[in-house]
C-alpha cells in the first residue's frame, strides 16, 4: 500500500470512513458480549494429572506397588514429553507433560487406556484414580453456601449433594464438584466388647452379619397365572434401627440379635477437616468454570438460579452465593473505560485550551474510545478473551492514544497555520511537498506527525 493512501481515501471518501467507524462500533459491541471475559487467560497447558489414593500405604510401598505401574505404562502415551510423580503416605501423584501441539482429547483418552491397563497389576482393592487436566483459567470463581441453625452439616451436605448439585451441574459452563464441609455420613454400628465375649462372637463375625442383611439379588420371574412378574430379593432395611435385628447366629436358642450386643446411629466418620464461613460452619460447593467459560457469564448464571436451589431444600437452610471473584473483572473493565474517558476528556481539554479548535477537541476524543474497540475486535478475530492481562496492555494503549492524537492535531494546526488547506494540511505529514524553491521541501520522516525542513 503507498504511503499516506489511507489518508487520501479518507479524504476522498467521508461518508464510507463515517459508516466504516459505525461499523467498528456496532461489531465491537458484539465481540464484547460474545468474548468470554474472565480472570486470566486460557492457557491450555499440556499437562494431565493423575492422583491414585490407597489409604494406609506408605510412600515406599506407594512407589513400589503403585507409581511404577504407572510410569511403565505411560511411557506408551503418543506426544509424552516428561513424566514427574510424587508418592505420599496414601496418595500418589503423577503429572505428564505432553510437547506442544499435542491432541490434548486423544492423549487423555489414552491416559486413561493405560491407567485401565496399570490397574490390573496393581494390589487388591486399588481403587480408580482421579484423572484430569489442569488450567490457571479453570478456578474457582464463587462458592455456593449453605448454612442452617436446626440442621447438622451431615444433614446440610447430604442435602446439597443430592438436591441442588444436579440442577447446578446443568447450569453452562459449570464444572460440578461435590460439597465440602461435613464428614461423609456413615451408619456407625457400635460393638459392645463384653456382649460380644458373653456371646462368644468377634467384630469380625458381626461385620460379615450385617454385610450379608444387605443385599440386592435379582431372583428372577415367576409364573402366577397369566402374569410373569419380576420378583427381586430386597433385604435392604428402611429404617437404620432395623439393623438392630439382623440375627447374628442362628439355629440355636435364644437368637442373638445385633441389638443384643451393639448400638446403632446415624452419623459421620471421622472427621477430617471442616469450613467456617463468616465465623460459623457451613457447607459449599466450589462454583469451578471451564476452562473455556466466561467467569460474568457463569457468575451470573449461578446467582440468577439461587433462588431455584433456595426451593429443593428446607427453609431453615439459606443458600447464598459468597466470594465472587467477577467483581475483579468488572473493575478492570471499568478501569479501562474510566482511564480511556478520563485520557479523550482531558485530551479534548488541552486541545480546545491551546488551539481554541471546538472540532479538532471533538476528534481527539472520539479517536481514543474508537481505538480501543478496534482492539477489541482483533481481540475476538484471534481468539483472545477479556481478561486481567489484554486489560492491562489497553489500559497502557490509552497513554499512547494520547500521545499519537494530540501531537497529530498539533502538527496538522501549525499546517494550516502556514497557509495550507486543511486537506493538504492532513496529508503534509507524509508527503513530501515539493515547491519551487527546493530548500523549502518538507519531507516525512517516518512519523505521521513529524516534519522537518532541507
Amino acid at each position: 500500500m503507498k504511503k499516506g493512501s489511507l489518508a487520501r481515501g479518507a479524504l476522498r471518501r467521508p461518508i464510507t470512513v463515517l459508516v466504516a467507524v459505525t461499523a467498528v462500533a456496532l461489531m465491537a459491541g458484539l465481540s464484547l458480549l460474545r468474548m468470554p471475559r474472565d480472570i486470566l487467560p486460557k492457557l491450555d497447558l499440556p499437562i494431565i494429572y493423575v492422583a491414585q489414593p490407597y489409604g494406609g500405604m506408605s510412600p515406599a510401598q506407594m512407589e513400589a506397588f503403585l507409581t511404577y505401574y504407572y510410569e511403565y505404562n505411560f511411557f506408551f502415551i503418543n506426544g509424552i514429553k516428561d513424566i514427574e510423580s510424587k508418592s505420599i503416605q496414601g496418595v500418589a501423584l503423577l503429572k505428564l507433560e505432553f510437547h506442544p501441539g499435542t491432541d490434548m482429547a486423544a492423549a487423555m483418552a489414552e491416559t486413561v487406556e493405560y491407567v485401565n491397563s496399570a490397574m490390573a497389576l496393581m494390589p487388591p482393592g486399588t481403587l480408580p484414580p482421579f484423572v484430569m487436566r489442569y488450567d490457571a483459567g479453570s478456578v474457582p470463581v464463587g462458592y455456593l453456601v449453605f448454612v442452617s441453625s436446626g440442621y447438622t452439616l451431615g444433614m446440610i451436605q447430604d442435602l446439597a449433594l443430592n438436591r441442588v448439585r444436579p440442577m447446578f451441574a446443568a447450569l453452562p459452563g459449570v464444572s460440578s464438584p461435590p460439597p465440602f464441609g461435613a464428614s461423609q455420613r456413615s451408619i456407625i454400628v457400635n460393638l459392645k466388647p463384653d456382649r460380644l465375649r458373653e456371646h462368644h462372637l468377634s467384630p469380625d463375625d458381626a461385620a460379615q452379619m450385617v454385610a450379608q442383611s444387605e443385599v440386592v439379588t435379582p431372583a428372577g420371574n415367576i409364573l402366577l397365572g397369566e402374569k410373569y412378574p419380576i420378583v427381586p430379593l430386597n433385604s435392604v432395611v428402611d429404617h437404620i434401627q432395623e439393623l438392630l435385628r439382623v440375627p447374628l447366629r442362628l439355629a440355636t436358642y435364644p437368637t442373638v440379635f445385633l441389638k443384643d450386643v451393639a448400638t446403632v446411629e446415624d452419623a459421620t466418620d471421622l472427621p477430617e477437616g471442616y469450613a467456617m464461613v463468616n465465623g460459623r460452619p457451613a457447607i459449599y460447593i466450589p462454583v469451578t468454570k471451564r476452562a473455556d467459560a466466561s467467569t460474568l457469564a457463569v457468575v451470573d448464571e449461578v446467582k440468577a438460579n439461587i433462588k431455584k436451589f433456595q426451593e429443593v431444600l428446607p427453609k431453615d437452610i439459606k443458600v447464598y452465593f459468597a466470594f465472587d471473584q467477577s467483581v475483579y473483572v468488572r473493575e478492570a473493565i471499568e478501569t479501562v473505560l474510566s482511564e480511556g474517558g478520563i485520557g479523550a476528556i482531558l485530551t479534548g481539554l488541552m486541545v480546545l485550551l491551546f488551539l481554541g479548535d471546538l472540532r479538532s477537541a471533538g476528534i481527539v476524543v472520539a479517536n481514543i474510545p474508537f481505538a480501543l474497540l478496534g482492539a477489541l475486535i482483533g481481540l475476538w478475530l484471534t481468539g483472545q478473551t477479556v481478561n486481567m492481562m489484554t486489560l492491562g496492555g489497553l489500559a497502557l494503549a490509552v497513554g499512547i492514544l494520547v500521545d499519537e492524537a494530540t501531537v497529530t492535531i498539533e502538527n496538522i494546526h501549525s499546517h494550516m497555520e502556514k497557509g495550507e488547506p486543511l486537506g493538504r494540511a492532513a496529508l503534509s505529514q507524509c508527503f513530501r511537498s515539493q515547491p519551487k524553491d527546493r530548500r523549502s521541501r518538507t519531507k516525512c520522516s517516518g512519523h505521521p506527525w513529524t516534519s522537518r525542513r532541507r
